[in-house]
């Protein structure tokens, strides 16, 4: 015994040494979040999203999002850069591989499937599998992080780039640092032209245009708020605050174009992520660490509806997380709504009306 208590205090000696003289990653600021809402009134948990039908269950990895083209056949996003496509049968085919990590995606009114590759930057891809890049850099500055996009009537691009430092698989390592790297970005297909309209962003992620296209939002992932940042009237190329101290991490966000947003939550809020944002060195020495000893997330399935004034009408909970966990996007599509991941094996999709 004394030899074994002898060789654990070597081991946290040597652990202790190793953080204090290895640099981090990182160089986190302190934030102060606001304490979590409650999950009462209109969040009360329900069990909703496990109503949902699953789809391709085991078959998929990774379904960040999902698309539909005209022809109602569903497209989703994959972990190995794959974009599949889904027969009536429901089995996955491979209908192109962007080479990097394809996220958010939408078809445009001419059938061309646009795609947010965290890697690649945004791309166009006819209906063969063609794959042509739009854009990967604005103002000198690369992508790093292609996140999601919006497409208007008009045919330009409402895109993010969630980080110019930290690239997909480090997006945690953005959470820790708490510095605004993110952008909102448009880019127009007549011109070829890509303009930054907002930068300094803490996560740049979802992007969704309002009903009438008066203005966008754009989720800030790790402020826990969705920003707006208005297109038309007196207030043309100013942004305001939309909706803050959401209930959760919001990730992709998607309008029905008529009146309704749909935000995806991956994790609630913890009380513990919240108190390391604190303290800075706390997190600087949780970078230094192998990510299997990292905080997990809850596993819970989240998804919210927003109407235009910000308002929350209406909250979808899987509180077990074994249904539908860490949903990451959620695309209202005819009677119903569909579910990706960036974790799950499965889409969800849920009938609404």
């Amino acid at each position: 015994m004394t030899k074994l208590i002898g060789f654990i205090a070597l081991l946290l000696a040597a652990a202790a040494l190793y953080l204090s003289v290895t640099p981090s990653v990182i160089d986190p600021l302190a934030w102060d979040a606001p304490a979590a809402p409650p999950l009462t009134g209109v969040l009360e948990p329900n069990d909703t999203l496990m109503k949902a039908e699953l789809i391709a269950q085991g078959q998929l990895h990774g379904p960040e999002d999902t698309a539909v083209d005209a022809s109602g056949r569903l497209y989703a996003s994959l972990a190995d850069g794959r974009i599949v496509r889904l027969g009536a049968d429901g089995i996955p085919q491979t209908f192109v591989n962007t080479g990097g990590r394809p996220l958010g995606m939408d078809f445009a009114a001419d059938g061309q499937l646009i795609v947010a590759d965290a890697y690649k930057g945004l791309l166009s891809v006819d209906a063969h599998g063609k794959i042509s890049v739009l854009a990967t850099e604005a103002d000198g500055v690369p992508f790093r992080f292609t996140d999601d996009l919006d497409i208007a009537r008009d045919g330009r691009i409402y895109f993010s780039d969630a980080s110019d430092t930290f690239t997909q698989p480090d997006y945690l390592l953005d959470l820790l640092e708490a510095r605004p790297h993110g952008r909102l970005l448009r880019y127009d297909p007549a011109t070829g032209k890509t303009e930054v309209l907002l930068k300094d962003l803490y996560f740049a992620n979802g992007v969704a245009l309002s009903q009438h296209e008066d203005f966008v939002l754009v989720n800030e992932t790790y402020r826990y708020r969705i920003t707006r940042y208005w297109l038309t009237g007196d207030k043309a190329g100013s942004h305001d605050v939309f909706i803050d101290n959401l209930p959760g991490l919001p990730d992709n966000l998607q309008g029905d174009r008529a009146g309704t947003f749909w935000v995806a939550l991956p994790s609630p809020r913890k009380a513990d992520a919240d108190f390391l944002h604190r303290h800075p060195w706390l997190k600087a020495q949780i970078a230094k660490l192998p990510r299997a000893l990292w905080p997990k997330p809850t596993p819970y399935g989240l998804v919210i509806a927003l109407d235009e004034n910000g308002n929350i009408v209406q909250s979808l909970h899987d509180t077990s997380g074994a249904h539908l966990r860490m949903v990451t996007s959620v695309k209202p599509q005819g009677d119903f709504l569909y579910f990706g991941s960036l974790d799950n094996d499965r889409i969800g999709r849920l009938r609404i009306r």
